[in-house]
């Protein structure tokens, strides 16, 4: 059974930064497209960055392009989510998912419809 497990998050000031990662166990990232979500209180969820399962293919929603990095470390079986310069908007539960048919990035961060997420993680920006 596929487990995603984030860890991360916390309380931090705008502009600061955190880094969030998405471990995995019981399975190999090799073969698997790897997206961080979000969810705001009363919001859809979104997805705001998606990486291939090579590493050669990343995505990330406008908003946070340019603040946000994602990357990997199969042997290590983790993906990481890079926050910096964050904003009272980024404020949210953030979670991994993955997607065993590794497809195109965008299409990954478009959707929602996956059978393996994490419990998420809590991210705040308050001053």
């Amino acid at each position: 059974q596929v487990q995603l497990v984030e860890s991360g998050g916390g309380l931090v000031q705008p502009g600061e930064s955190l880094r969030l990662s998405c471990e995995t166990s019981r399975f190999t990232l090799d073969y698997y497209g790897i997206g961080w979500f979000r969810q705001a209180p009363g919001k859809e969820r979104e997805g705001i960055s998606c990486i291939s399962s090579s590493a050669g293919s990343t995505y990330y929603v406008d908003s946070v392009k340019g603040r946000f990095t994602i990357s990997r470390d199969n042997a290590k079986m983790t993906v990481y989510l890079q926050m910096t310069d964050l904003k009272p908007e980024d404020t949210a539960v953030y979670y991994c998912a993955a997607d065993p048919t590794d497809t195109i990035v965008q299409a990954m961060c478009a959707s929602t419809d996956y059978d393996y997420w994490g419990q998420g993680t809590q991210v705040t920006v308050s001053s």
